[in-house]
């Protein structure tokens, strides 16, 4: 017998009404262990054997990993717990109390993605009673929208061991199989300041720069000339100067200046080995202008992802769905469940579109067709 649950907006009710907003900023950075622990409860409730796995790194949050029935292989239905900031000004309505208008349900999290959790228990419960071949695995993650460390953690652990994976992100109900990667860098100049009536008094860091930028554009024609994927909307690798800060005053050199980018790679481009081209370019551009420059890392990175078209994961979500799978204009954490090994899907209800800004909503008629096609692949995968 089905255990007693909230129905699914009951569910998603409680979770938007749980804030566990992520961010970079420690002053609106939450822990995300009071939506874990609802879910674990909800999951204990219906026979699921539920492991909490704190952060190493931020041990006020972490992982869920709820698992029915055993075996060597398995399904694993994916969501992050954590959310963006928000403007709540902004908002026709409270962002932490779900409300329904025109078929939709708003709510900070309903589409990114906290509305994929009642969509997967929801799946699950038609299976309590059966005996699964293979185990069906509901993943609950850290910190997605910031550092990715609940990933990180989930690769360093090794865990979860299944055969396929599920990542709940809002794609419209269709699936993808590749996105691109995502790196942020920084690149730190250190000068000489002095008085900018003599140049020879100092070594201006601004001046340096400016030739750095020269040659990430020029580095970024480069990547582009040899990098090219037709299944991408923007199909070449991005570079972005994203912002720049140096000196104090007009009559100082410019002592010191950082610029930090965005660099978007393609499908087979690594993360470690373009960094290692950079500060390979920027070394000759030091010693020309007998200048300290330093790359660093604004963040570990993003691995692009792709699942090959032929794996039985992709043709199932295919059939079910009548969609080829595409490709992602966001990063997600299908790299890292890629590198646990599983053959992985991006596929969930919700739109990209509604995501990340104010009166964020879930369209529910894309809720049942997602729970159906949830059900199926338990059905192919598991039993």
């Amino acid at each position: 017998m089905t255990a007693k649950l909230p129905d699914m907006f009951g569910m998603l009710q409680a979770l938007v009404g749980t804030p566990s907003v992520s961010c970079s900023s420690p002053n609106l950075d939450m822990s995300n262990r009071p939506v874990i622990d609802l879910l674990a409860q909800w999951l204990e409730t219906l026979g699921f054997a539920v492991q909490i796995q704190p952060l190493i790194s931020q041990p006020h949050k972490a992982n869920l990993i709820a698992t029915l029935g055993s075996g060597p292989g398995g399904l694993v239905l994916a969501g992050h717990t954590d959310t963006v900031p928000y403007n709540a000004e902004k908002w026709a309505s409270d962002p932490f109390t779900l409300s329904e208008r025109d078929n939709r349900w708003y709510g900070l999290g309903a589409t990114d993605m906290k509305g994929f959790f009642p969509v997967a228990i929801e799946a699950a419960k038609a299976f309590l009673d059966q005996p699964l071949q293979q185990p069906l695995i509901i993943l609950a993650t850290a910190d997605e929208e910031t550092s990715m460390d609940g990933a990180r953690e989930l690769v360093a652990q090794g865990l979860p061991k299944a055969r396929f994976a599920v990542i709940g992100e809002p794609t419209d109900l269709r699936p993808a199989r590749l996105h691109k990667g995502m790196m942020m860098e920084a690149i730190t100049i250190n000068g000489q300041s002095g008085h900018s009536s003599d140049p020879s008094l100092g070594n201006n860091a601004l001046e340096a720069m400016q030739e750095v930028m020269g040659d990430l554009l020029q580095f970024r024609a480069e990547l582009q000339a040899r990098y090219r994927n037709p299944a991408f909307d923007v199909q070449v690798p991005t570079l972005n100067l994203g912002c720049i800060h140096g000196g104090d005053n007009p009559n100082r050199i410019c002592g010191d200046c950082e610029l930090h980018f965005d660099l978007r790679p393609l499908p087979g481009m690594n993360i470690d080995e373009l960094r290692h081209a950079l500060t390979l370019r920027l070394q000759p551009l030091a010693e020309k202008r007998k200048i300290s420059i330093h790359l660093r890392s604004l963040f570990p990175g993003i691995q692009a992802f792709e699942q090959p078209a032929d794996s039985p994961l992709i043709r199932a979500v295919e059939q079910l769905t009548g969609y080829s799978a595409n490709a992602l204009s966001f990063a997600t954490e299908a790299p890292f469940m890629r590198e646990l090994g599983m053959d992985t899907v991006v596929f969930g209800p919700g739109s990209i579109r509604q995501a990340h800004q104010p009166d964020e909503y879930i369209d529910t008629k894309q809720l049942q067709p997602a729970v159906d096609a949830i059900k199926a692949l338990i059905r192919k995968f598991c039993l």
